[in-house]
């Protein structure tokens, strides 16, 4: 009876243990995140390791050009908050997406505070450290700047749009200002980011990515606490697998989240990826580099059993309907 009772009790702490392994991640980091983000996330969770999401980042062109050769759409749909006199409407194209079942990812070429916006001012070099000096003029463009990009995505918030948000990507590269300062000053920049648009304004619509380069570094890592999704990213030629790049986000965060290849000149082949047991989140081809791409490949890839395009994503507003969302 005392044997019984022991492997009864042994059962139970194996089942609990399973159930805690298996909730790790479905919720996200962002304090009561909303339904929709819950639900995206969960999907992506789901999805993870069976199938990549094919995402296409730029503009509306781009996107139709892959539904030219392909006869598919992509899943992701991605675009850059880099200049503030298009981003009203930016958003309302995004808002315009996501009601056509396209999952939105949204990220920031960020210009050096006290620089300006572009491209170029997002290379410039400043002092980080100082962006939390109160009262430098620093200081005083970070806030202006958090605030007006927070506005941006207030507005998605409202209209119940989901968003894969990919802030100060490519924080390992070294040409971007915000990790030219270092690791310190790049988690702080970072969880001052979180916090502000997380708590301050509630931006619970957010799905956290922490974007590396082709190298990623344990130095730019802000915590597990502070992203839901890791990536890295790489333009050279090759369709493989990318496994080093895949290998080197999975030993920094182990299996607690999707990896994905969150920008790329040339879509990995997913036979490649399923081989070398390197089956990312979602890939996505950067703007015009898509027409690159050569048709036979593309068609291959978005025609693959292993690759999610729109037309496979679930219908969201019955899932919202069903509430098949993880409780908070």
């Amino acid at each position: 009876m005392k044997h019984q009772i022991q492997i009864r009790i042994l059962t139970l702490i194996c089942i609990l243990g399973l159930s805690v392994s298996n909730a790790i991640g479905v919720i996200p980091v962002t304090p009561n995140a909303s339904s929709e983000a819950r639900m995206v996330f969960k999907y992506l969770q789901e999805q993870f390791g069976k199938k990549i999401l094919a995402a296409q980042h730029g503009a509306q062109k781009q996107y139709e050009y892959v539904h030219d050769v392909t006869g598919k759409y992509a899943a992701i749909w991605g675009t850059d908050l880099i200049f503030s006199n298009r981003n009203d409407r930016l958003m309302n194209e995004t808002i315009g997406w996501w009601a056509k079942g396209v999952i939105p990812t949204v990220m920031w070429h960020w210009g050096a505070p006290t620089l300006g916006e572009g491209y170029e001012q997002s290379k410039g070099k400043i002092d980080v450290n100082r962006c939390f000096e109160s009262g430098t003029p620093e200081n005083v463009a970070m806030w202006a700047d958090l605030k007006r990009i927070a506005d941006n995505l207030t507005i998605l918030r409202d209209a119940k749009v989901p968003v894969l948000w990919r802030p100060l990507h490519e924080c390992s590269g070294g040409w971007f200002w915000w990790d030219k300062s270092g690791g310190e000053a790049f988690k702080k920049l970072w969880i001052t980011m979180f916090d502000y648009f997380s708590k301050e304004r509630g931006l619970n619509n957010l799905i956290w990515v922490l974007g590396y380069d082709g190298s990623p570094s344990a130095e730019y890592d802000p915590g597990k606490a502070y992203y839901d999704i890791v990536g890295s990213d790489n333009y050279d030629k090759s369709i493989g697998s990318h496994l080093n790049m895949y290998d080197a986000c999975v030993k920094l965060v182990g299996n607690s989240m999707p990896v994905a290849f969150h920008e790329c000149g040339l879509p990995p082949d997913p036979v490649e990826c399923k081989k070398d047991n390197a089956m990312w989140s979602w890939f996505m081809v950067w703007d015009s580099f898509i027409q690159k791409v050569d048709t036979t490949h593309l068609k291959n890839v978005y025609n693959s059993d292993l690759v999610t395009t729109l037309d496979e994503l679930p219908n969201w507003a019955e899932m919202l309907k069903g509430k098949n969302t993880p409780a908070p």
